[in-house]
């Protein structure tokens, strides 16, 4: 059987290696050389007639090709192969370019469906919790969202945020420069996404439960900690919870894992949440004025139930975090090998705003290449590679095709940022792409990474801001600076694109 799939798939070059690999030692995310469809396009009508992959031919590319690892290079390597559109191994249809993107997202619902999330799902119905953002969907969804956005998707809400934002970066600026005094070049600071994670989980939560969790101190406090390490098993268990039957959830130690970290996570985001109802029920309870940011106002000014405030509020914390701390993370690896990007970042923030003064959020958002710089990070390294749409009411005509209602669509976002014919030299760290300076720009749906519509990011003016008044406060005090003989990193697929290593930056007093 193996050798029969072997026949059918392409060989050719990629960076992704399996640690252990089960032949002989080499290159194992083959790319091939793409058949063509065009000639058949016009005579293509319905989902049947689409290019395929079968489950097996899925299961060989996970396996033995070495996919299991690196899905965001499958997602390229079967565009070659079966053009924008086909039927993936999970029977779902794969989208692939940014004009396709376009069509199917302008053809979203008043309440657009986001797929198959019943591995969230069946976790909350197994302990008997509620829905949040990411897992509601239809009319009670929608209604959560009205109240979920307000304090927090306008622009103008989330700038109130960053005098709460700026604190956590003095702080985080702090760690940084005692990192680097205990090094032993005076500059070197190890690990900078652990940094990164850190500094993202404090400010998060400090928008949401409005109070300090203390993970930028020296020692981190226990069940902060413990929180952590339940996201990073959450998202190692998922896949093999995707993959594997449910009759072996008993037989293999994945599925424990999986709802052992849920619980860990659920836990976290529930003590914050109790300790929150306390203290505004002893404002009650004293006549005093109920007043508050974010989870106080969820708390005490609308009409949702406790379940959906935990849901919720749990599923915005666990968002938040891998977001930020990922996208800083590949940020600044791209400005330590691009040192003439990097100048022209320190150009610009070191004179639109006074050395001796922290900027507003005004002031970071109006800055054209710093966010182009953050644009193109997510451009390059989305953090979520791949999503899905159920269009439920009726059926849909896109490319070429007609399919019926309920038909599930993969939108494959890392091939799609990748597009060639969007973006020249795809694989290159170009900002200036997303300039407005008089050139043509990019087809924006080349680039969705907080997702597109009413089902877009709730919390993506925060993560934006986050971003924006860190990358600013590094860059106008240090030049960031590669470690000798550093190794290319390279992209891992763990539910979100991470690196393959450790990454260690000398931050130089500029």
């Amino acid at each position: 059987m193996a050798a029969w799939l072997s026949r059918r798939a392409l060989s050719g070059n990629s960076s992704c290696r399996l640690p252990l690999y089960l032949f002989s030692e080499g290159h194992v995310c083959s790319r091939g050389v793409g058949r063509t469809f065009s000639a058949l396009q016009d005579k293509l009508q319905t989902v049947e007639d689409l290019p395929r992959v079968s489950s097996l031919e899925m299961i060989y590319r996970f396996i033995f090709q070495g996919y299991y690892y690196c899905l965001h290079e499958l997602q390229i390597y079967e565009k070659k192969l079966y053009g924008p559109i086909y039927k993936n191994g999970r029977k779902a249809v794969s989208v692939t370019t940014p004009q396709l993107l376009e069509e199917l997202m302008r053809k979203d619902e008043k309440f657009p469906s986001r797929g198959d999330m019943s591995l969230w799902t069946e976790y909350r119905e197994l302990r008997g919790l509620g829905y949040g953002p990411f897992t509601e969907e239809g009319e009670r969804w929608y209604n959560m969202r009205v109240v979920l956005n307000k304090r927090m998707l306008h622009p103008r809400d989330s700038a109130q945020y960053s005098r709460v934002i700026n604190e956590v970066v003095t702080d985080f600026i702090k760690g940084i420069k005692q990192l680097r005094q205990a090094s032993p070049t005076g500059d070197l600071v190890p690990d900078i996404s652990s940094r990164f994670y850190l500094f993202s989980l404090e400010g998060i939560a400090s928008i949401l439960f409005e109070t300090r969790l203390g993970c930028l101190r020296n020692e981190i406090p226990a069940g902060t900690e413990e929180f952590i390490n339940s996201i990073a098993q959450m998202f190692s268990s998922s896949l093999p919870v995707a993959i594997f039957p449910k009759w072996s959830r008993n037989l293999l130690p994945y599925w424990g894992r999986y709802i052992a970290s849920w619980d860990g996570i659920f836990s976290f985001g529930k003590i914050l949440i109790d300790k929150k109802m306390e203290e505004i029920q002893q404002r009650v309870e004293n006549n005093q004025t109920v007043e508050g940011e974010y989870l106080t106002y969820l708390l005490s000014n609308t009409k949702m139930s406790t379940k959906d405030v935990y849901a919720s509020v749990t599923e915005l914390l666990l968002a938040g975090v891998d977001t930020t701390s990922n996208t800083l993370t590949w940020a600044l690896y791209q400005l330590s090998k691009n040192p003439e990007i990097q100048d022209r970042l320190y150009e610009e923030v070191s004179t639109l705003v006074p050395a001796d003064r922290i900027p507003t959020a005004a002031e970071v958002t109006g800055m054209p290449f710093l966010r182009a710089v953050i644009k193109e990070t997510l451009r390059m390294y989305p953090v979520v590679s791949i999503n899905s749409r159920i269009i439920t009411e009726q059926p849909v005509s896109l490319g070429g095709y007609r399919f019926p209602k309920k038909t599930v669509f993969t939108l494959c976002h890392y091939a799609i940022s990748h597009d060639e014919n969007t973006f020249p030299e795809p694989f290159r760290f170009k900002p200036e792409r997303w300039l407005r300076d008089g050139r043509q720009r990019p087809n924006p749906f080349g680039s969705i990474p907080f997702g597109y519509g009413v089902r877009g990011c709730v919390g993506r003016r925060i993560a934006e801001l986050e971003m924006y008044l860190v990358l600013f406060r590094l860059i106008r005090e240090f030049e960031i600076k590669a470690r000798a003989n550093m190794d290319e990193l390279k992209i891992v697929s763990r539910a979100v694109l991470v690196p393959d290593k450790q990454l260690d930056l000398h931050f130089v007093d500029r």
